[in-house]
């Protein structure tokens, strides 16, 4: 049984903060997706060395050469409050990018959704009442975000949550 973990936990939580200060949905599933791969890179220490985005290239398969030009060149900085993350457009929407790959909706459903076998939806209004809970200033500082609303509760989602998942089959 695949049970949810820190980086599901951590994806979740980021996704609602990002929702609660204005991204879309979409967008704010890519931020949290973004955001558990780069504490998840963070926690191991970073093994890659990351470029600074005067490289940068976009490593999507599915694309086209040109759809990938079209693509880096809205390659910009994008600021959560006092996170930043790397961001491309595409047909209007924000998706952030780590590591050359764009996470996308369908990537977040992938690594994320699944794991909650259909009980995603109601993971997600918690995250969001827990999220909403908190002051603005919380919400925008990476420090305060990881240090109040996550560290003291991502084992008990992760357990909640693993829970919720095995009541339902």
């Amino acid at each position: 049984m695949p049970k949810i973990g820190r980086f599901q936990v951590m994806a979740t939580l980021q996704a609602a903060r990002a929702y609660v200060l204005g991204l879309s949905l979409e967008e704010a599933k890519s931020f949290g997706l973004n955001r558990a791969i780069f504490y998840a890179a963070a926690k191991r220490g970073f093994k890659e060395k990351v470029k600074e985005p005067k490289g940068f290239l976009i490593k999507e398969k599915d694309l086209r050469k040109e759809d990938i030009e079209r693509i880096q060149k809205t390659f910009s900085i994008f600021k959560l409050g006092d996170e930043m993350a790397y961001s491309v457009e595409i047909d209007g929407k924000r998706y952030f990018v780590i590591g050359g790959e764009i996470q996308r909706p369908e990537d977040f459903k992938k690594q994320i959704e699944r794991r909650f076998k259909g009980k995603f939806d109601k993971a997600f209004k918690e995250a969001l009442e827990i999220v909403k809970n908190y002051d603005k200033g919380v919400l925008l500082s990476q420090r305060n975000f990881y240090e109040v609303v996550y560290k003291p509760r991502r084992d008990t989602l992760k357990d909640k949550w693993s829970k919720l998942v095995e009541e339902e089959k």
